[in-house]
């Protein structure tokens, strides 16, 4: 809005006034809105939050922590960005690890005072920030090195009391902030000013029953003795190491298992106390507990390989053609013709041609000679050559040969025996030394009046079986009941659920089936030849690898022979030297009967759990490779009684 100009009386010439007109936007300034967080970082001595800290006034402190807890998880949040605020942080919890735990711990049946109670949350809730500022690499270098750290986390770990329920959050907090500090940080000796955080932290691995804690503090102890700077104060006997062996079986709960592996890991990874270990009660148990860890945790597939060979199969049940023997009417027939006229007309009779047919040239004049020699009186018979020489006149394809050996083979290739039809065979009769013509039946039933006619035929009282090659003599009553022995089945037999209906034959035999000589015949493929077994998939988790380097410690320890070192005076090369009588030769005599000792503890251990390492698969070949050493030198850590 403009100004009227006023007129000042008394002057020549009038005064004028500058207009002001009112600007709409305003001079942009800082944001104190309550959630903006950037408004209360800035890196000044007069940061909000720090002078917070220090007015005393409870609810401006309370603030200011709630405000810190928000920031101290971002990764960009520095301590050393806000002067002031390391120290303002450390004055509360230094209070209470100096004399506001007294108050809180006598007060373990009373609630204490709303006083007492909010300096305590003070104490915990700036721990926590402190805890919590660590995940920034900047500030794990700022609390490293910042003189009032160590001095606090010790007195900490001295002063409170690990059972008070009131203490456990401070103390989880000091561990875990100890734990992020913990490569710098060096044990004080037992009897220094009777501050030893190490008595506080073996107490709550033996007797305390929270679950956080043990964790934590098994982790700690785990880093401080990667340290060779506090090995000095790692005990043989230590709580940690029972509390470790008896938490170990507890695969389900992952954190607390791989917390008492990786203390394990730094425990025996020191030489004296691993040879200590083997005489440990709890040693043997250990060793399998840590090998059933790497069983529970493998990752396994069931695998099939096919490792059968080509073959071929063919029905097991197959139709047989018989050899067509000469009859009695075809015998009338030949036995009056004239040589060679006679053989022709047999040839005809006997053989048809095959391409692929083969037989003997003795089979072929065996045939002849006994169809005919018995005759030979009344019709002779040509000789053997001049029977085989009219193989081609009869079958101009077939011709005889001599195949070479050795031996040698003289054969008639391009013939083969006539077959005789047959509709079922299994119910034919075979009375009169198989002689009878009469046509297969198609029952037992049928086959058995048959054969009941044949005996019946016969006046005498006795007479002798004539089924096949059957000699049996018996009275016809009796008779009669013995031929059911020679029927066939009126059923086929059942076949086992297995029993295929083919038959497997190598793809070298060139046989037919059924073979001629089954006693020679080539042991067939097997038609499913499988193997299965069962392969790791998987690389092992972290807790497997680290209980893998446990065993492996252990084995490379109670597996090297110990032997005496050489005395300076003493044999060399079977020259005796003066031999100097030494007071410590008893001493090292016992060290190394203790060590002996402790490898064959160790080597009995292994030889026990070698059956369970057997199991153990690993798809590294690298640290299978470690498995089947150890397995190979437990089958031989003992000698054989």
């Amino acid at each position: 809005m403009a100004l009227q100009t006023p007129v000042r009386a008394g002057t020549a010439t009038p005064t004028f006034y500058r207009a002001y007109t009112q600007q709409t936007a305003q001079r942009g300034g800082p944001n104190v809105t309550d959630d903006y967080e950037r408004w209360y970082t800035d890196a000044t001595p007069s940061n909000r939050m720090v002078l917070s800290l220090r007015c005393g006034i409870h609810t401006e402190i309370g603030w200011a922590l709630d405000r810190l807890h928000r920031l101290c998880t971002n990764d960009q949040f520095t301590l050393k960005a806000i002067p002031g605020l390391t120290e303002a942080l450390f004055e509360w919890p230094e209070w209470y690890v100096t004399e506001g735990h007294l108050e809180s711990e006598n007060c373990s049946f009373f609630t204490p005072s709303t006083v007492a109670e909010k300096k305590r949350r003070h104490a915990v809730e700036s721990l926590f920030i402190l805890r919590n500022s660590v995940v920034n690499e900047p500030n794990v270098h700022e609390l490293a090195n910042y003189p009032r750290t160590q001095p606090l986390l010790f007195r900490a770990l001295t002063n409170l009391d690990p059972d008070a329920e009131t203490n456990s959050e401070f103390l989880l907090n000091t561990i875990e902030l100890l734990q992020a500090i913990s490569q710098g940080v060096v044990l004080p000796p037992p009897n220094a000013d009777g501050k030893d955080p190490l008595a506080g932290l073996l107490h709550i691995v033996e007797h305390s029953s929270d679950r956080s804690l043990i964790i934590a503090t098994l982790t700690l102890l785990g880093q401080l003795f990667s340290n060779s700077s506090n090995l000095p104060r790692l005990q043989a006997e230590s709580p940690a190491l029972s509390a470790s062996i008896r938490y170990l079986p507890l695969f389900v709960d992952k954190p607390l298992v791989e917390a008492s592996l990786n203390y394990l890991y730094a425990h025996l990874s020191h030489p004296p106390m691993v040879k200590a270990f083997f005489h440990h009660c709890l040693m043997p148990g250990a060793l399998r507990v840590l090998v059933s860890l790497l069983l529970s945790e493998q990752v396994e597939e069931t695998v099939s390989q096919d490792i059968s060979i080509p073959s071929r199969t063919i029905p097991a049940v197959t139709t047989v053609m018989p050899d067509h023997d000469l009859t009695q009417e075809e015998l009338d027939r030949l036995l009056p013709m004239p040589e060679p006229q006679r053989c022709y007309e047999w040839m005809r009779t006997m053989f048809v041609a095959k391409p692929e047919g083969e037989m003997t040239q003795v089979d072929f004049w065996n045939l002849y000679k006994d169809a005919f020699t018995p005759h030979v009186e009344r019709f002779p018979v040509l000789v053997a050559s001049d029977v085989i020489k009219n193989v081609n006149v009869v079958f101009p394809q077939a011709q005889a040969m001599v195949l070479p050996g050795p031996p040698q083979r003289f054969v008639v290739r391009g013939v083969d025996r006539r077959k005789e039809a047959q509709d079922s065979p299994r119910f034919r009769c075979h009375w009169d030394k198989s002689q009878c013509s009469i046509p297969a039946f198609g029952s037992a039933g049928e086959l058995y009046d048959h054969l009941l006619q044949h005996i019946d035929a016969f006046e005498v009282t006795e007479l002798t079986c004539l089924w096949s090659t059957c000699s049996v003599s018996l009275s016809k009553a009796r008779l009669r009941s013995h031929v059911l022995t020679h029927m066939p089945s009126a059923q086929l037999p059942a076949k086992h659920a297995s029993q295929d209906e083919t038959v497997t034959l190598s793809l070298t035999d060139d046989e037919t089936y059924p073979i001629v000589n089954p006693t020679r015949r080539e042991p067939p493929p097997l038609r499913n030849a499988a193997i299965t077994f069962r392969r790791p998939v998987a690389d092992p988790p972290s807790t497997s690898l680290t209980a893998l380097l446990i065993i492996r410690i252990l084995f490379r320890t109670s597996f090297v022979a110990t032997d005496l070192a050489p005395r300076a005076d003493g044999e060399r090369f079977g020259f005796p030297g003066v031999v100097e009588e030494d007071e410590g030769d008893n001493v090292t005599n016992e060290i190394y009967a203790y060590e002996a000792e402790g490898e064959r503890r160790g080597r009995r251990a292994f030889v026990g759990v070698r059956r369970m390492m057997e199991d153990v698969r690993i798809k590294d070949e690298t640290l299978m490779g470690w498995i089947l050493e150890m397995i190979h030198a437990a089958y031989d850590g003992l000698p054989q009684s």
